[in-house]
């Protein structure tokens, strides 16, 4: 596959800027890989596409407010600091992506806040835009944590941030109702749609959920810029997939039960870690997994989506899922229909 066979037109004005006011107000369009049909919904009717005994698996990881501006020393050129993740807390080194990268050397110092009162130095270069900080701050390590919390802001993605400022509501609106382990950068965004109504209604009806983590990193929003897809490298991120989550797919796919992926995270968690007879097994560590058509997919029967942007690596999989030629009919059946497009947007269900 070529990036540009990914290539589709899609108007500014659908992009979705804001959620909506209820998580399962969102539209659905529902793709049927058998019979090749599309149909228009809305999210709470996903609940008619399973039944008792089906399981969803959702990425329960939680976004930390892990933009930061700061200054460089010196210079006072504005730095843009993401969080990655945390290497050692007693001595305060976290991992992070800079920009503009090309303006920060080892040994620099950056200062955040109004007061400067908080000071990091950069100590290693790790790739084309990571470093390795090592914060300076006066206080214990509570008081520490406070205050990154204090001075980051919701990281929301590019598109959104282009286009409005940074609301207060988006801290609670960019998260899924279920999530509980901090760390990622990016948000899970096809779990938006899940309201705790809707998620009881499940249960009701005797459809299981169960829980793995992928951190998502800022890796799923840069553009690809290769012409020839089988070349692209992607950011590795942080896996944890437990024993119980395992264990109910595993049953659920043996008793002949429909397995559901919500998101392209938990889609790229699931495949980086099978059996060589199908089975999900437990797995802690790290995958860089790019999924591109053909592609042959070991867990999932049904698959739960948002609408991506065009050459998104989101788009590649959801195509290799639902089969290329019928995922793009869809995408441009969404711009005719005028579809809510990207993070706050609308969503797609593939059987």
């Amino acid at each position: 596959m070529k990036l540009t066979q990914f290539k589709y037109n899609l108007p500014q004005e659908y992009i979705a800027l804001f959620p909506h006011n209820n998580r399962d107000d969102a539209r659905l369009m529902v793709i049927d890989r058998k019979s090749k049909t599309i149909e228009h919904k809305y999210f709470k009717d996903i609940l008619n596409y399973f039944d008792e005994g089906d399981v969803f698996i959702m990425n329960n990881t939680k976004v930390f407010p892990a933009q930061m501006y700061g200054e460089k020393e010196k210079t006072g050129a504005k730095i843009r600091v993401f969080l990655l993740r945390e290497l050692n807390a007693e001595s305060r080194l976290w991992d992070v992506l800079v920009d503009p990268a090309r303006k920060i050397r080892i040994g620099n110092k950056l200062y955040f806040g109004d007061d400067d009162n908080l000071v990091a130095e950069v100590i290693d270069n790790t790739t084309s835009r990571g470093r390795t900080l090592r914060f300076l701050f006066d206080g214990d390590e509570e008081a520490f944590k406070l205050k990154l919390k204090e001075l980051g802001t919701t990281p929301l993605p590019e598109d959104i941030q282009k286009l409005r400022d940074i609301q207060p509501e988006d801290e609670e609106r960019y998260q899924t109702i279920y999530a509980k382990h901090v760390g990622a950068v990016a948000a899970p965004a096809a779990g938006f749609h899940f309201s705790r109504e809707l998620v009881k209604r499940f249960e009701l009806k005797g459809v299981e959920f169960t829980e793995l983590t992928l951190h998502a990193g800022l890796g799923n929003f840069r553009e690809i810029d290769v012409e020839d897809l089988t070349k692209h490298k992607t950011d590795s991120e942080q896996v944890l997939i437990p024993q119980n989550c395992c264990d109910t797919v595993n049953n659920a796919k043996a008793n002949k039960h429909k397995v559901a992926t919500v998101g392209t995270t938990t889609m790229k968690a699931l495949e980086s870690s099978v059996y060589p007879d199908g089975r999900l097994k437990p797995f802690e560590g790290w995958s860089n997994k790019f999924i591109i058509p053909p592609y042959r997919f070991a867990i999932a029967d049904a698959f739960v989506t948002n609408l991506h942007a065009p050459q998104s690596p989101m788009l590649m999989m959801t195509a290799a899922f639902g089969g290329f030629e019928l995922v793009m009919k869809a995408y441009k059946i969404a711009v005719e229909e005028k579809y809510r497009f990207l993070t706050f947007g609308d969503a797609m269900l593939i059987i």
